[in-house]
């Protein structure tokens, strides 16, 4: 692995999980993984188990930051907010595009952002199952939908009378796809760029006794 600093404190660990024909790439040409983390091995593992977390491949973005807030009540990712009853959650994404090219020398563009929410339910039972009823796409980010501040796209959206307990998180892509389809023959892998955030929980406040 191979850890480099990034502006902000998000650190990017460099790894490699992608394979075609049994050529797998080096570490960071491909994959990454972003941790908002200060620099020394305390700070990186507690932001690993706090979930201060993004990956992206091929260098689709660079930096990656979503909150929510209600009333005078902010997280990031990887935290919880906690409510005391129903109320209106604002989620703010913001995105760096990558600067310079990528190990393919492109300098991939984002097409789309997706805001994903789910139920809390506990526990799987079945731990071979890979989909669920109780998350969906909340909204579809395009170009037109975010607005510029300095170097970074931004964009807000207000989750109604929220009920929890629900999850949020965030991913992007410079492809078309709804969502992520399988790999079809020798696709190129740089025509197919994903990041994905960690969840932002959030939970109703336990009632006194």
């Amino acid at each position: 692995l191979h850890l480099s600093i990034r502006r902000q404190r998000q650190m990017c660990i460099r790894d490699s999980h992608w394979s075609e024909g049994g050529v797998d790439f080096w570490p960071g040409e491909y994959s990454k993984t972003y941790i908002l983390a200060e620099r020394n091995h305390a700070s990186i593992l507690e932001s690993l188990r706090e979930g201060r977390v993004f990956v992206t491949t091929g260098d689709l973005v660079s930096e990656l930051w979503v909150s929510a807030s209600s009333g005078t009540h902010q997280t990031d990712t990887g935290g919880t907010l906690t409510l005391d009853s129903p109320q209106d959650v604002k989620v703010t994404i913001k995105f760096l595009h990558t600067k310079q090219a990528n190990a393919n020398g492109d300098i991939p563009q984002v097409n789309r952002v997706d805001l994903i929410v789910g139920e809390v339910t506990g526990p799987v039972t079945d731990l071979d199952t890979a989909s669920t009823n109780r998350t969906h796409v909340e909204t579809r980010f395009s170009a037109s939908d975010w607005r510029i501040e300095g170097d970074y796209q931004v964009m807000d959206y207000t989750l109604r009378d929220v009920e929890a307990p629900i999850y949020l998180r965030v991913r992007g892509t410079n492809t078309q796809e709804l969502e992520p389809e399988p790999d079809v023959g020798r696709e190129n892998p740089w025509q197919d760029l994903w990041f994905y955030s960690n969840p932002i929980f959030i939970e109703r406040a336990s009632s006194s006794p």
